[in-house]
């Protein structure tokens, strides 16, 4: 009777057990897929840390992670929701226990051969862990699962970022930024003093006047046409064969132009004889943290005419004129040889100062294994 009672406790118990591994299992199968649900689309951990596709919804943990960030006048606040939606783009954000604490977006461009990884940001409680390396090896390798033929990564850089950075990439080529600020009122009188040294330098000769006359590109396949011109890198100097669109650095190929297309900008090039040898374009007005909100502009300028840059300059201060208000930075990115003449040119006004002296835009690149 025992063994008869044992046998039979054994053949009662041993579906319940299983039953209850079963539920759970399935118990904690539900929690990770609401979990997985909750927070988005997992693509790895590594080192304690979770990483997921960035969502609309992380915006807020995003900017409480990026306070102070590029002295105010970050641009991922006001780009961030066109990233979740941008084609090609992919955006990871880094979880420790559930909190937020890093982020790296990549742009696939060049046809899809190249990343250009931009808004790199860590915790500052995070900072000088490794963090930032770990979340870009976890960037390159989903971009490269994604995106099989990438095989380039590029980046730009604010300043010359250290020997062991350097060390890992190309320098391909650096280029001088003049930044100024004031107020939206002030720029009125800023640009009408510019517009009488303009006068006065050529006159005395101190710039070299050319026959060459800037025009507003508004049609697109003229603009088109000229970006695609085989000898334009070489005759605007391109820095490292790329146009650098606010730090974003594409080849001037037709499968590039979408990117640009998307950016909404204002062009404008010596086209005297159908081979410009100086082009410029500026962003929008968007707006940056700064002094507690202000609005950012970027002006990129190809070409080492000094004249021209000097006139394209009043052009597209003019061209935002009615759109902007409050406090105003404008960044100008500019080849080294007009970086003083620039300068000068910009000086002694008393509601638009510079912002920062002297500092470079570093053009990097290493190859994807």
């Amino acid at each position: 009777m025992t063994t008869t009672s044992s046998n039979s406790s054994s053949t009662s118990t041993e579906p319940v057990l299983s039953d209850q591994r079963e539920v759970q299992a399935t118990s904690v199968e539900s929690r990770e897929k609401a979990m997985e649900c909750e927070m988005g689309v997992c693509v790895g951990e590594s080192d304690g840390l979770t990483f997921w596709l960035a969502r609309p919804q992380d915006y807020d943990e995003v900017m409480a992670i990026s306070k102070g960030i590029y002295g105010g006048i970050d641009y991922l606040p006001h780009h961030y929701h066109s990233w979740m939606t941008e084609p090609n783009r992919v955006t990871i954000i880094a979880r420790r226990d559930g909190k937020l604490v890093a982020l790296e977006s990549g742009l696939v461009v060049d046809g899809g051969t190249t990343e250009v990884v931009t808004g790199l940001r860590v915790c500052p409680s995070e900072r000088g862990r490794g963090l930032a390396g770990v979340i870009q090896r976890v960037t390159d390798r989903y971009i490269k699962q994604v995106y099989p033929s990438v095989n380039i990564k590029r980046l730009t850089r604010r300043n010359d970022p250290g020997p062991e950075k350097l060390l890992k990439f190309t320098v391909l080529a650096r280029r001088a930024v003049l930044s100024l600020q004031g107020k939206a009122e002030t720029f009125d009188s800023f640009v009408l003093g510019l517009k009488a040294k303009l006068a006065n330098m050529e006159k005395s000769g101190e710039v070299t006047a050319t026959s060459h006359e800037l025009v507003v590109l508004k049609d697109s396949h003229h603009l088109k046409a000229l970006l695609l011109e085989p000898d334009l890198s070489s005759r605007l100097q391109l820095p490292g064969g790329a146009i650098i669109q606010d730090w974003l650095p594409l080849k001037p190929m037709e499968s590039n132009l979408e990117v640009l297309r998307r950016s909404n900008l204002s062009w404008l090039a010596d086209i005297s004889n159908d081979k410009p040898t100086f082009m410029s374009f500026c962003t929008p007005p968007y707006p940056v943290p700064f002094n507690g909100g202000s609005l950012r502009l970027n002006i990129d300028m190809y070409g080492e005419v000094l004249f021209l840059a000097l006139k394209a300059m009043i052009i597209h201060l003019e061209q935002v004129r009615e759109q902007i208000y409050g406090g105003v930075v404008v960044l100008v990115y500019i080849p080294h040889s007009l970086w003083e003449g620039m300068k000068k040119f910009c000086e002694g006004d008393e509601g638009v100062k510079q912002y920062m002296h002297f500092w470079e835009q570093l053009f990097l690149e290493r190859e994807l294994s």
